[in-house]
């Protein structure tokens, strides 16, 4: 688990850094890659993020800020928001998922290929596996981020 966690956490510090050179973060880049063109409201875009409700919030509020995604009313549900992208959320979405795949180019080139393929098959078995679905926990370690940020 510490293995995972030390490539975790060194891949998400410098995912955060590229991405922050280009002024978006790795749950801005979450939350607007799950909602374009979904029709997805927020408590559903914080479940496919894996961020809490008061998390989520942060974030789309930094979002509308910039001009990247706007909360609109549902047109099914008056109580929900749904979250549209806009086109200048839909331009840095682009160039995020560019910087993302280079960093995951980068980092994936340093292993041979077989290594790569393998380490590859065996994470995505795992989380499709026995590590789907965390266990119930009274004390829960924090929900980040991480599936599309790293994924």
């Amino acid at each position: 688990m510490m293995l995972l966690h030390q490539a975790a956490y060194v891949l998400e510090t410098e995912l955060t850094a590229k991405l922050a050179e280009i002024g978006m973060t790795p749950r801005g880049r979450c939350v607007l890659s799950s909602a374009v063109d979904a029709g997805r409201t927020q408590t559903e875009l914080a479940e496919l993020s894996n961020m809490d409700k008061t998390t989520m919030v942060v974030t789309m509020d930094a979002l509308e800020k910039a001009g990247l995604a706007e909360r609109k009313l549902s047109p099914t549900d008056r109580r929900a928001r749904i979250i549209e992208v806009t086109e200048a959320g839909r331009e840095l979405l682009a160039r995020a998922d560019r910087v993302v795949a280079d960093v995951y180019e980068d980092v994936l080139g340093s292993l041979p290929e077989g290594e790569r393929e393998g380490l590859l098959g065996a994470l995505t078995r795992l989380i499709e596996g026995r590590l789907g679905e965390p266990v119930e926990c009274d004390r829960p370690p924090r929900r980040r981020a991480l599936r599309q940020a790293v994924g």
